[in-house]
């Protein structure tokens, strides 16, 4: 009886051993030949009913084949997501924005991939498939225009302008999918396309009808940039129609536009049950059969959803054919490939990156990095700010979101091992030399059941030194349909808000502070501006401080007693009043956003202020250019102020304005940040391409005539700040770029 059970047992090892055989024997397998070769290898091998359920978000194994299951859904807008290991939390996606430095943040989406890397290798070892938030697929960067401050989800994106969305996006890309010529370390997907930025309430049946001018000088520039220059491996779709047609079946944006213009040879998944929005809210589609055929035809290879098994139907129906879906699962099974999924993982240098890297001291210095350069100083009455611990014995420190940590991690986040509030910092560091009255004061947007009244808190304040108010706003009140909008409170709706205030209980809050005498500081969190309008007036200081990460409060603490001088600058424009908002559901981008706003403003796009002082000298440029060449400019930038510190030098190209055509005020085309101690000088040199130089007409095109331009060169715009101006004469015919 034993020989028979050892003989069953011999015969089935040799059964698994000769099935591992032929897997390794398939031409796919072999790592010699071309991936295009290994690719249509793999896909001839499958069933019609298999090939469909590989083009959903959670695709399945197919043991057959020793190809593991493997969900595509992944997030990591400010380092991973969702998932239950601890892991570095930078701030949020507009915070870093407000860095305006591309190499920091080209960091952060290595350090992204690097930790996620090292969650999917555990994951790919342990055979069980790659579960959601587990893969490498990245639905990151989010790079939609946030034209009006009021759409809860901008606080995903790199702010207002096109050029910065494009730079910081183009940094995000690069730093997730890393720089090994054969195998990509993580994937980044470009988002929403196209024409994305709310309402939140109607995303799912809304139809953006922008001018065929906005849509090329606004709305697709930055994805032009990270399908043509950062070369994205991915780009979603988005859930709205564009001139009547849904996005993830779009034509004209997804087959001409990205597929035929910009050449793009990547992948490209729905939003998430964004297909099955087509016949049941968009109400363009008969029946969920015809809408998968229609998306997956226009260019949309995998959806995030469980409509796509409808293709096999699809196929028999004669709505499409076998061969088309081939062109889907060639583009996915490519990503696969380059992640090194089908390969030897001794061969793929990712494969090796362990646990240990995941929150690792030079990780969390990083993110302690990007929340100090993440600080913007709105306003410093009297110099108030930075704080000196020898003369402040008292800080009365109050606000919901001084010991809130849930706060700093925004939406789509991760979770650390250590968040630090500004609470937390302020008792760390000088609670032994200062005494800290801390009181939340009042919730986001309504009194605290058995708190103190405000003459209360009011009334101890006073005792202190100084008040530091830290409040704004959270994720839980601004962010995505369904994960926003908490409670229904007035002033947002569905995720999104419906005015810039600060929420009246927290207003009047600070009036009663006010009346302390004591010098207030202000310090806000949120993912949009305020509007500011009696902290402007009656604030001794305003810190805004987004959604910092995990260091968030230490950040803060720096910037308030100067251990770090802030440099942040607004990747937004604050409007003084909700009156100079057009309305929330157009997309006209007529007297939208610094480009296109003709009013008066409480603090502009590019602003910040600094503990020290900055003086921009003589610009040295050609004075004359040919339409279709590059020139450079360079200006030397002097700190003339005793402290150390950060500048952002930023260039704006200023064209004449035209009765004819709507023309930018002014357009940002070149920024960098420097480093610059006490009496220190740098040149600073910025390149311009004809791109920078041209302008969008009403068809579309982007061209450059002859004609004269100027140069901007200063710490932020024309008209808001000092700085240098170059008189550039373009001669010759125009220049077509696209």
């Amino acid at each position: 009886m034993k020989n028979i059970y050892s003989l069953i047992l011999l015969c089935c090892f040799s059964g698994m051993v000769c099935a591992q055989q032929v897997e390794d024997s398939f031409p796919f397998r072999n790592m010699n030949l071309p991936m295009e070769e290994r690719v249509k290898d793999l896909i001839s091998r499958l069933t019609l009913e298999e090939k469909v359920q590989l083009m959903k978000h959670d695709s399945p194994a197919i043991p057959r084949l020793g190809i593991p299951a493997y969900n595509w859904w992944n997030e990591a807008l400010h380092g991973v997501a969702r998932t239950p290991e601890k892991v570095t939390v930078f701030p949020q996606a507009i915070g870093m924005a407000a860095t305006f430095d591309t190499e920091a943040l080209r960091k952060v989406g290595d350090i992204a991939a690097t930790e996620g890397r090292a969650l999917f290798n555990e994951a790919l070892k342990a055979g069980k498939g790659v579960a959601q938030y587990r893969g490498l697929t990245y639905w990151t960067p989010n790079i939609n225009i946030f034209r009006d401050p009021r759409w809860g989800r901008g606080q995903e994106t790199y702010g207002e302008d096109p050029y910065l969305t494009a730079r910081m996006g183009s940094a995000m890309v690069r730093g997730l999918e890393g720089e090994d010529p054969h195998y990509l370390k993580a994937v980044a997907c470009a988002k929403h396309y196209a024409v994305h930025s709310g309402p939140e309430y109607n995303r799912h049946s809304f139809d953006a009808r922008p001018s065929v001018f906005d849509l090329w000088d606004t709305y697709l520039p930055a994805f032009r940039e990270l399908v043509t220059k950062a070369k994205v491996h991915g780009v979603m779709c988005a859930y709205n129609r564009l001139d009547g047609q849904p996005c993830c079946g779009n034509d004209p944006l997804l087959v001409d536009i990205l597929r035929n213009q910009w050449r793009f040879d990547g992948y490209v998944t729905s939003d998430c049950w964004a297909v099955k929005d087509f016949a049941e809210f968009h109400k363009t589609h008969a029946n969920n059969t015809i809408a998968a055929s229609d998306a997956m035809l226009a260019g949309t290879d995998l959806e995030c959803g469980n409509l796509y098994q409808l293709l096999a139907e699809g196929v028999q129906k004669g709505l499409h054919s076998e061969r088309d879906i081939n062109v889907s699962l060639t583009r996915l099974f490519t990503i696969l490939f380059k992640l090194g999924m089908f390969d030897s993982q001794d061969k793929v240098p990712y494969a090796s990156i362990g646990r240990e890297v995941i929150e690792c001291e030079s990780h969390k210095q990083h993110a302690y990095r990007m929340a100090q350069e993440s600080m913007v100083l709105l306003k410093n009455d009297k110099k108030l700010l930075p704080l000196n611990p020898s003369k402040v014995k008292r800080i009365a420190l109050i606000g919901p979101n001084a010991d809130d940590g849930h706060t700093l991690l925004a939406n789509y986040y991760g979770t650390p091992s250590e968040i630090v509030t500004p609470y937390m910092s302020l008792k760390k560091r000088f609670g032994n030399q200062i005494k800290i009255d801390y009181f939340p004061g009042t919730g986001i947007v309504k009194k605290l059941d058995g708190a103190p009244s405000f003459a209360q808190i009011a009334s101890e304040a006073k005792k202190a030194d100084v008040i530091v108010f830290v409040g704004g706003i959270s994720a839980d009140y601004e962010g995505e349909a369904g994960d926003a909008g908490a409670g229904g409170f007035a002033g947002f709706a569905s995720g999104d808000r419906t005015t810039m205030s600060l929420p009246p209980v927290q207003t009047e809050l600070l009036k009663a502070l006010k009346k302390t005498g004591r010098p207030l500081v202000v310090v806000n969190m949120s993912g949009s501006v305020m509007s500011f309008e009696w902290e402007s007036r009656n604030a001794d200081a305003i810190l805004q401080a987004w959604y910092g990460g995990q260091a968030a409060g230490d950040a803060v603490v720096d910037v308030l007693f100067g251990e770090y001088n802030p440099a942040g600058r607004m990747p937004l424009t604050t409007y003084k009043s909700d009156d100079d908002l057009p309305p929330f559901e157009s997309y006209s981008m007529e007297n939208r956003t610094y480009r296109y706003f003709k009013g008066e403003v409480r603090y502009p796009f590019g602003y910040g202020l600094s503990y020290t002082t900055f003086a921009y000298g003589k610009a040295v440029s050609a004075q004359e250019v040919r339409t279709g060449e590059s020139i450079e400019v360079s200006i030397p930038v002097k700190n003339t102020g005793k402290r150390d510190g950060d500048e952002v030098a930023q260039l704006y190209v200023v064209h004449p304005q035209s009765a004819h055509i709507r023309i930018p005020v002014c357009s940002l085309k070149g920024f960098k940040r420097i480093h610059l101690k006490a009496g220190e000088e740098q040149l600073v040199t910025f390149a311009l391409s004809p791109d920078d130089l041209a302008l969008t007409d009403v068809k579309g095109n982007l061209i450059e005539n002859a004609g004269e331009v100027e140069l901007f060169i200063g710490g932020g715009q024309p008209g808001h700040t000092a700085g240098e101006t170059v008189n550039l004469k373009i001669t010759g015919d125009p220049y077509q770029i696209y």
